[in-house]
């Protein structure tokens, strides 16, 4: 078994500049959040620039680049436009995700079996440029092994499903969920992709897949910034950090005991 050690955190902020845009002019500015976020414990930063630029802007991205002192992941869909701007400012990681213009948020994983053809060139132009990338997938055996085929160095396991069910308290479907996302993290490993996880966690969800030993990294955006709201931004993340290493330590002192 593959078993990581400190699960990275990385905080999206994307919403800071939803607010932001709902009024227009600068404030609240995402990257005075992102710097805000690194303070308080974040270990890189989510941002994704959507083709209908409804909340984070090309003038984010070129500020996150230059600005934060940690690793920026830039969420992007595999269209022309998106690759040349990531080939501009090289972020870290581009991570690659579905986009459809009338959704809300991601409604789910990219189904790379069915699009490898038009996704290979994009993946081989990001990692010839040095960007790592990730492929936001649902666990599904199929997903890891063409990511893994394609070239790609991570993989991000779409956590919603498994978010929705605990909000509509059916513990079925979320138990069922969990086992999923526990096995994709265990095959996925044994391919030698690196496993991240998000979408939709919560201090509540947080912890079972944080406890899942070959997560490397959770990616969680939209709950911490609503939560920041009530509680300040820098005692959210802190929080949510210590969560998720309580969530980790408890994993290692259950596998020794």
């Amino acid at each position: 078994m593959t078993r990581t050690k400190r699960i990275r955190l990385g905080v999206n902020i994307d919403h800071v500049a939803t607010i932001r845009n709902a009024r227009g002019g600068p404030h609240p500015d995402p990257v005075r959040a992102a710097l805000m976020a690194a303070a308080a414990g974040a270990d890189g930063i989510t941002a994704h620039l959507r083709e209908d630029r409804r909340h984070i802007s090309d003038n984010d991205i070129a500020r996150l680049a230059a600005e934060i002192p940690l690793p920026l992941n830039l969420e992007m869909a595999a269209t022309e436009e998106m690759l040349t701007i990531a080939l501009s400012h090289r972020p870290h990681a581009a991570c690659l995700v579905p986009e459809k213009r009338e959704e809300r948020t991601t409604e789910g994983g990219l189904d790379v079996a069915r699009e490898h053809r038009l996704l290979e060139p994009f993946i081989r132009k990001l990692v010839d440029a040095g960007i790592r990338v990730s492929l936001f997938i649902d666990p599904e055996r199929v997903q890891l092994h063409v990511a893994h085929a394609l070239g790609a160095q991570v993989v991000e396991l779409h956590t919603g499903t498994y978010c929705e069910a605990a909000l509509q308290r059916d513990d079925g479907v979320q138990a069922r969920e969990l086992e999923r996302l526990a096995a994709a993290a265990q095959i996925g490993a044994g391919l030698g992709l690196e496993i991240h996880a998000g979408h939709g966690l919560t201090f509540d969800t947080t912890p079972p897949v944080a406890a899942i030993p070959e997560i490397a990294e959770l990616n969680i955006g939209h709950f911490l910034m609503g939560e920041a709201i009530f509680a300040g931004l820098d005692p959210t993340i802190r929080r949510m950090r210590q969560i998720i290493d309580n969530a980790r330590d408890h994993d290692h002192g259950a596998a020794r005991s």
